[in-house]
């Protein structure tokens, strides 16, 4: 299965963390920079689920649509699935940028909108 990240300059620089589930990609959203460090935790707003061909997209959004701005391809590769739940997802991940274990986490839902913890995950052998 693919994954993909997108660097979005809209209206706030964002991150586009993608997976392929379900015949679709499963989106977040990253504010400010995706996280690469073990452990370093970072803001994941789930967003709606785009069409797999979405992973592709490099181009400029024409401002009056929604998340008009600038959209590029910061890493992409491939990933298994680790364990899913509700509130959890665990992958391992190969791109060119970034490669490892990383896990999803549900933490509230505000203002309707479902916040997660995205972060690259300890190896039981790490100190």
């Amino acid at each position: 299965m693919i994954f993909v990240i997108q660097e979005h300059f809209a209206s706030h620089h964002h991150f586009d963390f993608r997976i392929e589930m379900d015949g679709v990609l499963k989106s977040w959203a990253v504010p400010k920079e995706f996280p690469q460090k073990k452990g370093e935790k970072k803001l994941a707003i789930e967003v709606e689920d785009h069409p797999i061909e979405y992973a592709n997209f490099e181009g400029e959004i024409p401002e009056g649509y929604y998340g008009a701005g600038t959209v590029k391809i910061w890493d992409k590769g491939s990933y298994n699935l680790l364990e899913k739940d509700e509130r959890k997802l665990v992958i391992d991940v190969n791109g060119k940028k970034i490669k490892g274990k990383y896990v999803l986490l549900f933490f509230k839902k505000e203002k309707g909108k479902n916040l997660w913890l995205i972060f690259k995950k300890k190896d039981e052998d790490d100190n």
